[in-house]
């Protein structure tokens, strides 16, 4: 499986102020106490999960979703740091496969949560990528098979939580982050890092744990990236991101991209 390793630290920490401090002054009356959490939920369910799928559920059919949980979670002694990611073939603007992770946000069943404005880190990653020849097929069982599923993206999301994790830094909308390496390794693409945008459809739901927003991944070219590196702030990046949705509205990640945006 083809690993990204982001390298320490991203091109915002110097430069981002913490949107989230302001938001907190900013807040809003909490709408669920915890004690009327713990009376609404048991201690099994998943109230951020249910939340997230509930979300997907009014984009796509639930039984089109291919969920890869992880192999082994951090908590029991694994690397990995999200608890799955699904995965959806789209038809919008051209065909594509949506990607979105479960764990970024708290998931499960917490009473405290209610009392966040934000779930977890406060977002999910998301991707949309377009068919990539070199990717391998799954079988999906009872003779099924999605062709040229994009694992390499999953392993993407994986090493970023594990960064978010370990690092307590976090992403925003219009953040970026060079990959030092093509984005999907050992691979011909000019595409060497990524930008945070809204995902434009998800956008960002409440949930009983709190807000969570769906960054999409952008794939970026080294000229992009060193346009970026020139001004290294969000509203650089909000740029580049707008000038790519003229020609391509979801900002749907081609790794055989040759027009760049800077």
């Amino acid at each position: 499986m083809h690993l990204f390793t982001p390298p320490p630290p991203p091109e915002f920490t110097k430069f981002i102020y913490n949107v989230r401090a302001q938001r907190n002054l900013l807040k809003k009356e909490i709408k669920m106490t915890t004690q009327e959490y713990e009376a609404m939920f048991e201690e099994d369910d998943a109230p951020g999960w249910d939340a997230i799928e509930g979300a997907l559920g009014k984009i796509y059919d639930p039984a089109s979703e291919r969920h890869y949980p992880s192999q082994l979670h951090a908590s029991l002694g694994g690397d990995d740091y999200l608890a799955g990611v699904s995965i959806f073939d789209c038809e919008d603007s051209a065909f594509h496969r949506h990607i979105v992770s479960f764990g970024m946000s708290e998931l499960y069943y917490d009473p405290q949560s209610a009392q966040e404005e934000f779930s977890g880190w406060g977002f999910e990653f998301s991707m949309r990528v377009a068919p990539f020849a070199d990717d391998p097929d799954s079988d999906l069982g009872d003779g099924n098979v999605a062709v040229n599923e994009p694992f390499w993206v999953i392993s993407v999301m994986q090493n970023l939580a594990k960064y978010v994790h370990t690092s307590k830094k976090w992403f925003e909308a219009y953040h970026f982050m060079p990959a030092n390496s093509p984005i999907r390794l050992d691979t011909d693409t000019k595409l060497v890092g990524v930008a945070f945008a809204p995902d434009p459809v998800l956008g960002g739901i409440d949930t009983p744990n709190g807000r969570v927003e769906f960054l999409q991944m952008v794939g970026i070219t080294q000229r992009e990236l060193d346009w970026l590196r020139e001004d290294p702030t969000t509203q650089r990046v909000e740029r580049l991101i707008e000038m790519m949705r003229k020609d391509n509205p979801l900002l749907i990640t081609d790794l055989k991209r040759e027009k760049e945006y800077a």
